[in-house]
């Protein structure tokens, strides 16, 4: 089988794979007429879908392909043969499923890390009440009324798409369009259609607060997940020929890294500082906040990074009780009942149940990707590249385990 035969059949696997669980395919923007064929065939075995992505790994090394694409599709199809192994019925060890999917050995974190967050957030919020119950008051304030929710959104995209478009080229005809909707696991998601267009979708039913929605909104948006789409279109789809970047298939590595990048994307275009700058959005359209108190509030948060990886293993590795995992989640998360059963909800959906350590080990191997950047290297140049290049973690894992950034190695 020569290259683009392999890069065929890759995408074939991945839309048979979401014949048998639709919703494994999150994107796919490449041929229309293979995915009429695909959906017009009967519906595949998920054992012979597992032999294939096998086959398909043992044909690719004898492919003439760049390094960095077989090494791409090597770790897709590890994952796109794991998915179908637990469809047909295999049981796999939860910590060898996540490190199947995503290239990332996972552990438990430590409750002496989430001490020290809870003796910050006691500092940043004084006053009588437990620490839970003080939280929750700040974060009641921090609230953005409902119907105040769409316009706020608005905004925020609108700012951040103009700092995106000074630090990265995207397409003049990309666009963003927004719903709010209710009864889903997540908080927010983006749906890719295509030529440059997204549709993201925002769950109303969390709450979502000032100090939280700038965030989201680069996650999903500027310069997270519609700005990676369009920029690998373009790039690597368009110009390069990267076919197999047409298909985003859900627990792969390709998750880890877009949403490690994607968590991260206030960061590189806001940075220090972010809180004041939301502030000032927000005074705009008549709310109120404490821009400097929110932004210390998340970082401080920031040391609980971990909790829900733990809960993931609780419930899965060491097959606790889900009453004792809600339990977990309140008492480090200091969250409500209510919230914690919302998160147990997408810990427990047999699509998303090892989903979590994306944004956990994602968010900490991009991290000290991004931090290992020569004198010449910006912080810009390297999210760039995250937005460009077809990286695994595993890649991105050697560079930090050498700390030699990309841009300082000589390229003899």
């Amino acid at each position: 089988m020569d290259a683009g035969g392999v890069v065929r059949e890759y995408l074939v696997l991945g839309l048979r794979l979401d014949r048998l669980h639709p919703g494994l395919v999150d994107s796919f923007t490449g041929d229309r007429a293979l995915r009429r064929a695909v959906d017009n065939e009967p519906k595949p075995h998920p054992a012979a879908l597992a032999e294939r992505a096998a086959l398909l790994r043992r044909e690719l090394r004898g492919v003439d392909l760049e390094p960095e694409r077989k090494r791409f599709l090597d770790a897709h199809l590890v994952a796109a043969e794991t998915i179908a192994r637990k469809l047909a019925g295999v049981r796999v060890p939860f910590v060898d499923e996540v490190k199947a999917y995503f290239q990332v050995d996972i552990r438990p974190g430590h409750t002496d890390t989430y001490r020290r967050a809870h003796a910050l957030l006691d500092d940043l919020l004084p006053g009588p009440g437990s620490l839970a119950e003080r939280l929750a008051d700040h974060r009641a304030l921090d609230e953005v009324p409902p119907r105040r929710l769409k316009a706020t959104v608005h905004a925020l995209s609108s700012a951040l798409r103009d700092r995106v478009r000074q630090r990265f080229e995207l397409p003049t005809n990309e666009l963003v369009e927004y719903e709010i909707v209710t009864d889903k696991p997540w908080s927010g998601f983006n749906y890719y259609l295509g030529g440059f267009r997204s549709r993201v979708a925002i769950n109303a039913d969390l709450g979502h607060r000032m100090s939280n929605l700038p965030n989201l909104v680069a996650h999903e948006s500027y310069p997270g997940h519609h700005t990676e789409h369009c920029r690998k279109e373009v790039g690597l789809v368009g110009k390069r020929g990267h076919a197999e970047q047409s298909l985003f298939l859900i627990n792969s590595p390709q998750c880890l890294m877009a949403e490690g990048m994607a968590e991260l994307g206030l960061h590189a275009v806001v940075g220090a500082g972010w809180g004041r700058w939301t502030e000032e959005i927000m005074g705009d359209l008549g709310l109120r906040m404490d821009g400097a108190l929110a932004e210390r509030v998340e970082t401080a948060l920031s040391g609980l990074l971990t909790v829900r990886q733990d809960a993931a293993l609780m419930l899965h590795d060491r097959r606790a009780h889900p009453d004792d995992v809600v339990d977990f989640l309140c008492r480090w998360l200091l969250v409500s009942q209510r919230r914690a059963r919302h998160m147990l909800r997408f810990l427990g959906d047999p699509l998303w149940r090892a989903y979590t350590t994306t944004y956990v080990e994602g968010v900490r191997l991009v991290r000290a990707w991004l931090d290992l950047r020569a004198h010449t290297d910006t912080l810009s140049d390297r999210y760039l590249r995250l937005l460009d290049e077809p990286l695994t973690p595993a890649a991105l894992a050697e560079e930090v385990e050498a700390g030699v950034p990309w841009l300082s190695r000589d390229p003899g």
